[in-house]
């Protein structure tokens, strides 16, 4: 799908890369903002649900799950196996550029590792699903690695959208149970820095994803 490209910015970041970052966005693009930005359902106390998502957004996107992958997986999942099934439990993190540049936020994957282990220990009986969207792939792929391989077992499923790491192993997680979606022309999945439109529409993947998690939860 194409998206038209309204804004043009070159950001020069002050770290030893040579190239500049570019970053292509389309009409209401990073600036997207819903209520849904932000969830907690983990860590507010809210009761246990068969299966848990930790998502990590992607970078410069508000709240802790941002708006243009998470949430629309989230509903899509909610459709599909029922909204008093899920929990959402979002990453604080930065989300900025120099953290993408250095391979993912280091603190926030830490975080999400941590908040794995929390929804196993609190909810033993739930379904734990690892996501993210962009930088916050590349905090699903550190976080996996970082997990104790008891706990690893334990992760249900991985949904990744717009991956920068695409094609590498997310920790011990077995192959089969890792779902990584790419669009042609995204160049983030290409191991690039450029921003175009192909990497920022993973909404349309809300419903295949769903159906990932749902077959692999058996809900």
């Amino acid at each position: 799908m194409r998206t038209s490209s309204s804004i043009l910015t070159l950001l020069s970041v002050p770290l030893a890369l040579a190239a500049p970052v570019i970053i292509a966005i389309p009409e209401g693009g990073l600036n997207i903002r819903q209520s849904s930005d932000t969830r907690n359902d983990l860590t507010d106390g809210s009761a246990c649900k068969a299966v848990t998502v930790i998502f990590a957004r992607g970078t410069t996107e508000s709240g802790n799950v941002g708006a243009l992958a998470g949430p629309p997986f989230f509903s899509a999942l909610a459709t599909a196996i029922g909204t008093d099934n899920l929990a959402v439990q979002g990453v604080d993190y930065p989300a900025d550029i120099a953290g993408f540049l250095a391979g993912g936020d280091a603190a926030g994957s830490k975080l999400m590792g941590e908040l794995v282990g929390q929804a196993i220990t609190q909810c033993p009986d739930t379904k734990v699903v690892m996501s993210g969207y962009s930088q916050g792939g590349q905090l699903v792929h550190n976080a996996a690695v970082q997990l104790s391989a008891d706990n690893s077992a334990k992760v249900n499923s991985v949904v990744i959208f717009g991956d920068p790491n695409d094609g590498d192993a997310v920790g011990s997680i077995p192959a089969a149970n890792v779902d990584v979606i790419c669009h042609d022309g995204d160049n983030i999945c290409d191991g690039g820095i450029v921003i175009l439109p192909a990497h920022l529409n993973y909404s349309m993947d809300a419903a295949a994803a769903a159906a990932f998690v749902k077959g692999k939860t058996g809900l």
